[in-house]
């Protein structure tokens, strides 16, 4: 049983996990900010999250989820990304809007609407962005690495976070980059220079800047 039910502690779960799991500072100002929150509206959900034995907070140390804390964490991305297929797959939003209109009533679905939609939906593995949906009661959400840690002849899913730039998504859309796509990586030039794929057949050039906000699922060679 999912054991938060509020959208501020949802959200900022998910927050932590995704901070934790990149290694970034996970204090609680860096929390205000990744939710565009007032610090002390950050400080009193970390307060809160910690008496329901969901983080422990140490002073000058910052912020660190528990096991049950993480549990909770991957149970609201597994949320998310399932009312993100819904939200793309039964009413047509594009996947770059799905990420934003999940977040906006998915905190107030009881839990057994979502186990239904997942059923409904095929039991979807991914979400429209191309990122693993975790199973229930699991506790870490398997990585995906960035396409410029690939070398030349690895091939590779496409994934692309929501969070993504509106002006780079355009631009990956020129070249054919989306979430789903398969692509093979044919050239990486040395010194943090451009990677070169084939998708559909064509080559592409991204700079090691672009190639780093997107994000792959690696395959077998064809």
């Amino acid at each position: 049983m999912d054991p938060v039910h509020s959208k501020p502690d949802r959200e900022a779960l998910k927050a932590l996990y995704r901070m934790s799991n990149e290694g970034h500072d996970a204090s609680t100002g860096a929390l205000a900010e990744a939710l565009g929150v007032a610090p002390g509206t950050s400080t009193a959900t970390v307060k809160r999250l910690a008496e329901r034995g969901l983080l422990v907070h140490k002073l000058y140390k910052g912020v660190e989820l528990t096991p049950m804390g993480r549990s909770a964490a991957v149970a609201a991305i597994r949320r998310h990304r399932i009312v993100e297929r819904f939200l793309s797959d039964m009413l047509g939003y594009a996947w770059n809007e799905a990420d934003r209109l999940a977040t906006s009533f998915e905190h107030d679905l009881p839990q057994e609407v979502e186990d239904r939609l997942f059923v409904a939906l095929d039991r979807p593995s991914s979400c429209p962005h191309g990122f693993p949906i975790p199973e229930p009661e699991t506790a870490d959400i398997p990585s995906l690495p960035p396409l410029y840690d690939l070398e030349p002849g690895d091939f590779a899913v496409v994934a692309v976070p929501g969070s993504t730039d509106p002006d780079v998504i355009e631009f990956l859309e020129t070249l054919g980059l989306r979430p789903g796509v398969r692509l093979e990586v044919r050239e990486r030039h040395p010194f943090d220079g451009p990677i070169v794929v084939r998708v559909d057949g064509k080559d592409r050039l991204l700079g090691e800047k672009v190639a780093h906000q997107i994000y792959v699922r690696k395959e077998l060679s064809a």
